[in-house]
C-alpha cells in the first residue's frame, strides 16, 4: 500500500484512517435518524402495554362500585319493562283469540303462528336456540264450564279428554280457577292467573327434572243475550322465566341459566312473594300431585323442609328465612326500585330489584304482576375479578417480554444496516476517488 506523508510533521498517512472517520460519521447519522426514532416508538409501545394492564387489572379488582351498582339497576329496570310488554302481547293474543272461528282447525292454525326463541339442550347438538310454541293449550269452554274445543300441544283433545273446568278438580292442575275468574270479566279483559306448575324437589332437580308451568290467560266471550263462555290460552312458562334464566348480572352474554353457586344471577317474584323463576328451580313455588300448594321455607319448618328437598321461598313471608329479602319484597310490591344490600349465610349480597310494570284488576298498581332482581355475591365477584386480573397481570408480563425481545433483536438488525451501509459507502468513494485526491500536496493536517 501507498504511504503519504504530511508536509510539516512527516507523518504517514493511511487512507484506511478516512474510511474509518467515514464508517462513524454513517453510523452517527443512521443512528440518529433510524435508531433513535425507532426506540423512542418501540418505549411508548411498550409502555402503553404495562400502563393498559395497570388499569385493566385495577379495574377488575375494584369492587361493586356505585357506577356498576347503577348500571345492574337500570338493566334490571329494563328488563322488568321487558317482561311487562311480554306479558301485555300475550294478553292481545288471548282477545285475538275471542274473534276467531271457534273450530279446532282455526285454534291449531292460530297456535302454530305463536312461538318464541327459546334456548335449550338437545342431545348431540349441545345448546341451541329454537323456535318453540308460546302456548301449550288453548280450549274454548261454554257458559257452563264444558270444554267444548280443546289444543294441547299442537293436538286436538275430544271425548273423555274434555272436561268441566267450572270445578277446580277438573282442571289440569286440580286447583285452577280461571273459568270463574274470567266469568266474572268485562268484556276486552284478560285474567291472567300466576304461574301454575307441578313442584321439582331438590332430589328431581339433581337427576336432570326442571320446572315446567304454565300461565293462564282467559277472557269471557259474550253475544247478544250475553256470556256465553271464555276462550283460555296456557302460556309455557319457560317463555316468561327466560327473561332472568338467561342472563348474568355483570356479563352482557346470554347463558342457558346462571350458576347459582356463583351468586351471581337474575330472578323473578309473583305479587304474592313467591319465587317463579330461579336457577334452582326447587325454590320455584308449586304443587304437590293432588294439586295442594307446596309449603314455603320459614324458620320453623327449616329444617324438615330442607330435609325433604322441599325449598319453595316465599320472600313476602315475614317469617321467611331472610328478613332482609322480606323488606326488598315489599319495597319492590310498593313500586319501588332500588339497590340493597345484606349478609346471608355470612357473605355479603346486593340485589337490584324493580316491580314489573304490568297491571290487571289481579295486580294493581303500584306492584304490579310482580318483580325483578339481579344479584351478586360481593365476595364471590371481587374473587373472580381477582383471578382476572391476574391473568391480565400475567398475559401483560408476556407481552412485554415479547416487545423487549423484538426490540433487541431489532437494534441488533439496524446496527447491522448501519455497517453495511457503511462498508457501501465506502466501496464507492473508493471506487470513484483516487487516492491522490485524499491527500493533496501541501495538505497539512493542523491547518
Amino acid at each position: 500500500m501507498k504511504e503519504y506523508v504530511s508536509k510539516n510533521k512527516g507523518e504517514k498517512y493511511m487512507p484506511e484512517v478516512k474510511k474509518e472517520q467515514r464508517l462513524v460519521t454513517v453510523a452517527r447519522l443512521f443512528f440518529l435518524l433510524v435508531v433513535i426514532p425507532f426506540l423512542l416508538i418501540s418505549s411508548l409501545i411498550a409502555f402503553s402495554i404495562g400502563h393498559f394492564g395497570g388499569v385493566s387489572k385495577t379495574g377488575s379488582t375494584a369492587a361493586l362500585d356505585e357506577k356498576s351498582q347503577q348500571e345492574i339497576k337500570v338493566r334490571a329496570m329494563d328488563l322488568a319493562e321487558n317482561v311487562g310488554s311480554f306479558l301485555r302481547e300475550r294478553q292481545k293474543d288471548t282477545l285475538i283469540a275471542t274473534i276467531m272461528p271457534a273450530t279446532a282447525a282455526a285454534y291449531k292454525g292460530f297456535l302454530a303462528t305463536k312461538t318464541g326463541d327459546l334456548w335449550v339442550k338437545k342431545e348431540g347438538e349441545g345448546i341451541v336456540k329454537e323456535q318453540l310454541p308460546l302456548y301449550v293449550e288453548m280450549s274454548y269452554i261454554d257458559r257452563n264450564g264444558n270444554e267444548v274445543i280443546k289444543i294441547v300441544k299442537g293436538e286436538a283433545v275430544a271425548g273423555s279428554g274434555l272436561a268441566n273446568v267450572s270445578d277446580p278438580k277438573n282442571t289440569t292442575y286440580k286447583s285452577e280457577d280461571y273459568f270463574e275468574k274470567a266469568r266474572g270479566l268485562n268484556k276486552g279483559d284478560v285474567y291472567v292467573s300466576r304461574m301454575t306448575g307441578w313442584y321439582v324437589n331438590k332430589a328431581e332437580y339433581g337427576q336432570g327434572k326442571r320446572f315446567e308451568g304454565i300461565i293462564r290467560m282467559a277472557t269471557p266471550l259474550f253475544d247478544k243475550q250475553g256470556f256465553i263462555g271464555v276462550v283460555a290460552l296456557a302460556m309455557d312458562s319457560r317463555h316468561l322465566t327466560r327473561f332472568t334464566d338467561n342472563i348474568v348480572p355483570t356479563s352482557s352474554e346470554y347463558v342457558l341459566k346462571a350458576d347459582a353457586s356463583t351468586g351471581n344471577y337474575a330472578y323473578m317474584v309473583d305479587s304474592k312473594g313467591f319465587v317463579i323463576a330461579h336457577p334452582l328451580d326447587y325454590h320455584i313455588a308449586g304443587l304437590y300431585k293432588d294439586g295442594t300448594v307446596v309449603p314455603a321455607l320459614t324458620a320453623a319448618n327449616k329444617d324438615e323442609m330442607v330435609k325433604k328437598g322441599e325449598e319453595v321461598l316465599d320472600l313476602l313471608n315475614p317469617d321467611g328465612i331472610e328478613p332482609a329479602l322480606n323488606e326488598i319484597a315489599k319495597d319492590a310490591l310498593s313500586g319501588k326500585t332500588g339497590i340493597k344490600s345484606y349478609t346471608f349465610e355470612g357473605r355479603s349480597k346486593i340485589v337490584a330489584y324493580t316491580p314489573i310494570s304490568f297491571y290487571t284488576a289481579d295486580y294493581p298498581k303500584p306492584g304490579g304482576y310482580g318483580w325483578v332482581a339481579l344479584g351478586v355475591d360481593v365476595e364471590k365477584f371481587n374473587e373472580q375479578a381477582k383471578a382476572t386480573a391476574q391473568k391480565i397481570e400475567k398475559e401483560g408480563q408476556v407481552w412485554l417480554a415479547t416487545v423487549i425481545v423484538i426490540l433487541l433483536g431489532a437494534m441488533m438488525i439496524l446496527f447491522g444496516i448501519a455497517a453495511i451501509l457503511s462498508r457501501g459507502i465506502n466501496r464507492s468513494i473508493a471506487s470513484e476517488v483516487p487516492p491522490e485526491a485524499l491527500n493533496p500536496k501541501g495538505y497539512d493536517d493542523e491547518d
